[in-house]
C-alpha cells in the first residue's frame, strides 16, 4: 500500500509538471457572498488567463490537495466570517501549501475565525474581536466604519497615482519579522473600537497619551499585508473582503470622483500570484582574467571576475527578461566569514548580466561566492558556488624575490668572507712551515 501510495504522488506531480497548469486558483467563497458581487475582480482573474474553481469552505471537493500535491496554484479564501472549515482546510494546511509554492490571498474580518489564527502565524497581531477600523474623516454620509483610504504612490507593488480605496474591516499590527510586506496602511486619524460612538473619546485620548497597550490608532495599524516565505511564495491578508466587492469599485468617493479598488486589488493579486516582482538567477559564472573558463582551484591572489545573469517575470507576456535595475546587489567571498564584499553592478550594454573584477584573498581554504539579496516586495536572489583556493606550486613562485634582498646580501657576502677567510687562513699556514724549515738548516 506504501508503494502504491509513493507511485500516486509521483504520477500527480508528474502530471502536474507536464501540463504545467501554472494559472490555476481555487476560489473558497463563503455562501453568505454572492459571486455576482465580486464580478470585476473575479472577470479580471479570468481576462488575465487564470482558471478560477469555486467551492464552499465545508466542501470536501474540490481538494486543494492529493496526496501532499497541491491541485491549485494559487488559493483565494473569501470566507472571513466562517468558523469551521473542510479537513483540508486548516492553519497548518495552508502554511504546507506556502511550502509547495502556493501562493495564498485571505480575507479576514473583525470576528475570531480561523483565519484569524493563520494571521498570527505570520506576525499579523490582530486586535480584539469585534473590533473594526473607525474613521471620522473626511465628512462623508458613509457610517465610520466604511472609510477611504489613501494608496501610498510610492509602493512598487501598487500603479502609481491609484485614488483612495473603500475600506470596511480589521487592521492588525505588523510584527518585527522583515519578511513582511506592508501595502496598505490605516489613515492617520483612524482606530480600532468596539464601538462607533464618541462616549470613549477622552479614554482614547488618554491611553495615546500614556502609550496604553491596548490603543490600536493610527497609521502603524496594517490593512492590507503580504509575507514573502524563504522560498518565494507569497500571502497577502486583507483586513477586509468588501474593498475586493464590485459595490466599492463603482462607489463614488467623498471628493466626487471614483474610488481605486478595482486597480488596487488586480495589482495586489498580480504581486501575490507572482506577476510582479518576480526575479530569478539564471546563471552564474567565474574564472581568471583573461580566461573564459572556470578553473577546478584559485590561487592565492589571482585576479577573478565573477558573473551573474538576472531576470525578472513579466506578467503581461508570460515570459523571463533580462533585468538590470537592481542598484545594491552584493557579492561576498566566504570561508566561515566574509574575507572580500564588494558591489556587483550591473554591466552596461548588458541587460541582466552583473559583474565584478576582485583580487583573491592571500589565504588558502575552501571559499564560497556568495549571493544573498533580499529586498521587501522582490523575489529573494541566493545563490552559492563553492571553489577551493590554493597556495602557489613550488615553481609558481618568482624567481627572486624584491623585498628578499636584504636577505641575499647577507647570505652573498657571508659566503664570499667566509672565502676570503679560508683562503687567507690557509695561505697564511703554508708560509709559516717554510720559514721554519730554512730554520732549521
Amino acid at each position: 500500500m506504501q508503494l502504491l501510495s509513493s507511485a500516486l504522488v509521483t504520477l500527480l506531480a508528474l502530471a502536474k509538471l507536464s501540463f504545467a497548469i501554472s494559472s490555476s486558483v481555487l476560489v473558497v467563497l463563503d455562501p453568505s457572498l454572492n459571486r455576482e458581487n465580486y464580478s470585476i475582480f473575479f472577470s479580471g482573474l479570468e481576462e488575465r488567463g487564470y482558471n478560477l474553481t469555486f467551492r464552499a469552505p465545508k466542501d470536501a471537493s474540490p481538494a486543494i490537495t492529493d496526496f501532499g500535491v497541491p491541485n491549485y496554484d494559487h488559493v483565494i479564501l473569501f470566507a472571513p466570517d466562517t468558523k469551521s472549515y473542510a479537513q483540508d482546510i486548516t492553519p497548518q494546511s495552508l502554511v504546507g501549501l506556502l511550502s509547495e509554492n502556493t501562493n495564498l490571498l485571505v480575507a479576514l474580518s473583525p470576528k475570531q475565525t480561523p483565519l484569524t489564527s493563520l494571521a498570527a502565524e505570520f506576525s499579523l497581531i490582530p486586535p480584539p474581536p469585534e473590533t473594526p477600523l473607525i474613521s471620522h474623516h473626511p465628512a462623508r454620509s458613509e457610517p465610520p466604519t466604511t472609510i477611504p483610504v489613501p494608496v501610498p504612490s510610492s509602493s512598487p507593488i501598487l500603479t502609481p497615482g491609484i485614488p483612495p480605496v473603500w475600506f470596511t474591516g480589521a487592521p492588525h499590527a505588523l510584527g518585527s519579522t522583515p519578511m513582511l510586506v506592508p501595502i496598505l496602511r490605516a489613515p492617520a486619524e483612524s482606530f480600532a473600537a468596539d464601538t462607533t460612538s464618541d462616549s470613549d473619546s477622552d479614554t482614547l485620548v488618554s491611553a495615546s497619551e500614556k502609550g496604553g497597550e491596548g490603543l490600536w490608532a493610527g497609521s502603524q495599524m496594517g490593512l492590507v499585508t503580504g509575507f514573502q516565505t524563504n522560498v518565494n511564495s507569497r500571502v497577502v491578508f486583507a483586513g477586509g473582503v468588501k474593498m475586493f466587492s464590485d459595490e466599492y469599485a463603482t462607489k463614488e468617493l467623498p471628493s466626487g470622483g471614483s474610488p481605486g479598488n478595482a486597480l488596487f486589488v488586480m495589482d495586489v493579486a498580480a504581486w501575490v500570484f507572482q506577476e510582479k516582482m518576480k526575479l530569478r538567477i539564471d546563471a552564474v559564472e567565474h574564472h581568471r582574467v583573461g580566461e573564459s573558463e572556470a578553473p577546478g582551484m584559485y590561487t592565492t591572489n589571482d585576479q577573478i571576475v565573477y558573473t551573474a545573469h538576472i531576470s525578472a517575470y513579466d506578467g503581461e507576456t508570460s515570459t523571463w527578461k533580462p533585468y538590470s535595475g537592481i542598484d545594491d546587489l552584493q557579492l561576498e567571498f566566504t570561508m566561515l566569514d566574509p574575507h572580500i564584499r564588494t558591489s556587483l553592478p550591473p554591466v552596461p550594454g548588458s541587460p541582466g548580466t552583473y559583474q565584478v573584477q576582485f583580487r583573491a584573498p592571500d589565504r588558502h581554504g575552501v571559499f564560497k561566492f556568495v549571493l544573498n539579496w533580499k529586498r521587501k516586495g522582490y523575489s529573494y536572489l541566493e545563490s552559492s558556488t563553492t571553489v577551493p583556493v590554493v597556495p602557489p606550486r613550488h615553481d609558481q613562485y618568482p624567481r627572486f624575490l624584491s623585498a628578499a634582498w636584504p636577505y641575499y646580501t647577507g647570505a652573498i657576502s657571508t659566503s664570499v668572507g667566509f672565502f676570503l677567510f679560508a683562503a687567507l687562513w690557509l695561505a697564511g699556514d703554508v708560509k709559516g712551515e717554510r720559514k721554519k724549515a730554512s730554520k732549521v738548516e
